[in-house]
């Protein structure tokens, strides 16, 4: 009975000129997609930013390790069925991002990621300088303000309440 249905299947022509296939964007959800075998990467790009609500430029596809060029076709890079793209980031030119440097006077550090960064003042800071009070923050006293604001309005709010008449 599986090779009934098996043989019904490869003699349709909708079956034999389209296949599925799957793109994985870079934060890791899987995209399906029924496309002719004789599609184009410009084409396929057209129809994942129509999914993606992504400009169509910034799409770069990447099959086996390497770029598909917009002007080739599935066929081309021996794309088969349910074979796995992945939309890469896009390629932007000029040169890489500098380095954050620590904010404070004369020191040359490199800044630390998430914890060198201060809310109070926005400024980047290494090791050394990440604390309010290493690097001198303006926002000192606020903070200092809101702590004691924050901990006096705990204190209150724990405050034994008396009952009388028990």
């Amino acid at each position: 009975m599986v090779s009934s249905t098996s043989s019904s299947r490869s003699a349709s022509p909708d079956c034999a000129e389209t296949m599925q296939i799957f793109v994985k964007n870079v934060s890791g959800e899987t995209i399906a997609l029924t496309v002719p075998q004789d599609l184009t990467v410009a084409n396929l790009t057209t129809l994942l930013s129509v999914r993606t609500s992504l400009p169509s430029p910034d799409l770069r596809l990447v099959y086996a390790g390497k770029h598909l060029s917009p002007s080739s076709t599935l066929a081309d890079h021996r794309i088969a069925r349910e074979s796995t793209l992945h939309l890469a980031l896009p390629m932007r030119g000029g040169m890489p991002p500098k380095k954050l440097r620590c904010t404070f006077k004369d020191c040359r550090e490199g800044a630390q990621r998430i914890i060198g960064d201060c809310g109070f003042c926005n400024g980047h800071f290494c090791g050394k300088h990440r604390l309010l009070e290493d690097h001198k923050c303006d926002g000192l006293e606020d903070c200092k303000k809101e702590s004691h604001d924050r901990n006096a309005a705990q204190l209150n709010k724990e405050r034994t309440q008396v009952i009388k008449g028990i």
